[in-house]
């Protein structure tokens, strides 16, 4: 019973999360809302382990990863990857941008130990924030591990809306433009369709792609990045080789478009992965919180001014409007699966028919999540290890 109840709970928080962004046309992002019913029932009602419970434990989440960085590799072409070099320099500058802003405002009014501790996870999400839980933990600093859940928590509160808002701003000026250029060319949905598609021969008969084949295929394209990051002593951070290996075996045609889509299980692995994400939140207490809430607060306005100041100066000279600049910058935040689960809930809300959804996911999404893995999957590793050491 138990177990049951645990993935009835689970589910629910997703589904109002759903309903909630669904209702507010996207500027309530449901990873938001679903983070904060998450704090609250822990806080109240619900064990602590609740989320292993309905077995979205620590393996689990290892496998959602690694099969959904493949599967994302299969959304896009290695072309489009490749272009997407501005929105990595604009995500990185504006991390830059945090970490200077932070530290040389913040030293003034708090302590430095604190502030060391809590700026990793503004500008690497959840990877930096375990890192420095880690390394917190290691030095015996214990009176600190609050400092870098919280901001985990708290930005969230500033991130997740203001990032919505600016994609839908985004998104209206693409369908401007869009509109216009279909008049001008009724052609143009065909040729940004085209360049997401990959040619490809069957390998096996169409009644013998199954499911089983595609997810088998999947965990094969993983395991090869598993090796490749053995071999290469892990040069590169896993979860990049994971997305890169992805676009590989699509561009060579061995995995299908959407691949986990069409096998039907994209959405439980990325339930599953969303729901071992705010487990963490657990160690959060209210009164933690509370004690240490307005430090967080101002590290957090400092930061995202840091953000937006680096982000705005690429984006005239990068060809790119102010708001994509920004939300790419504001990936830094909380990266993958947030970044893909916001464009994908704005693009699905802004768009009136399948062609204007597909042309602005073909603009938006190759930026969002290059931006994230710049930040979060590779930058943020760097950054923790390196404010562990200031420590």
């Amino acid at each position: 019973m138990s177990f049951v109840f645990s993935i009835f709970m689970v589910m629910l928080f997703i589904l109002i999360g759903e309903w909630v962004s669904k209702a507010s046309h996207a500027y309530i992002p449901s990873v938001f809302i679903t983070a904060i019913l998450f704090v609250v029932s822990y806080w109240t009602f619900m064990p602590k382990t609740f989320v292993a419970s309905a077995s979205f434990g620590p393996q689990f989440a290892q496998i959602c990863i690694a099969l959904l960085l493949v599967h994302l590799g299969t959304l896009m072409s290695l072309k489009q990857l490749l272009k997407q070099w501005k929105a990595v320099c604009i995500s990185l500058l504006g991390v830059c941008g945090t970490i200077a802003l932070t530290l040389i405002v913040g030293h003034f009014f708090f302590n430095w130990k604190s502030v060391i501790a809590a700026i990793p996870p503004l500008t690497g999400g959840l990877v930096s924030a375990t890192l420095m839980v880690t390394g917190l933990k290691a030095q015996g600093l214990t009176a600190f591990i609050a400092l870098p859940v919280t901001m985990f928590v708290t930005h969230s509160i500033f991130g997740y809306p203001l990032t919505a808002a600016l994609l839908k701003s985004e998104s209206k000026r693409l369908l401007s433009n869009f509109s216009q250029a279909k008049a001008e060319n009724p052609d143009l949905v065909t040729k940004v369709e085209d360049e997401n598609q990959v040619t490809k021969k069957a390998v096996v008969p169409e009644g013998y792609s199954t499911s089983a084949y595609m997810i088998t295929k999947v965990a094969a394209v993983a395991l090869l990045a598993q090796l490749f990051g053995m071999l290469t002593h892990n040069f590169l951070n896993v979860n990049v080789v994971y997305l890169i290996f992805g676009v590989l075996a699509h561009q060579f045609g061995f995995l299908e478009d959407k691949v986990l889509e069409k096998a039907g299980v994209s959405n439980w692995l990325m339930y599953g992965l969303i729901a071992f994400v705010f487990s963490q939140l657990s160690v959060v207490t209210p009164n933690g919180m509370l004690s240490i809430i307005g430090e967080i607060i101002v590290l957090i306005l400092l930061g995202m001014l840091g953000m937006f100041l680096a982000s705005w100066a690429l984006s005239k000279p990068f060809g790119m409007s102010w708001q994509m600049a920004f939300a790419c910058a504001l990936t830094s935040l909380f990266g993958f699966p947030a970044d893909y689960i916001m464009t994908n809930e704005v693009a699905n809300n802004v768009a009136q028919n399948e062609e204007e959804k597909n042309y602005l996911l073909n603009n938006m999404m190759p930026k969002m999540l290059v931006g994230g893995f710049a930040t979060v999957s590779v930058a943020s590793v760097i950054i923790a290890s390196i404010f562990m050491k200031l420590l």
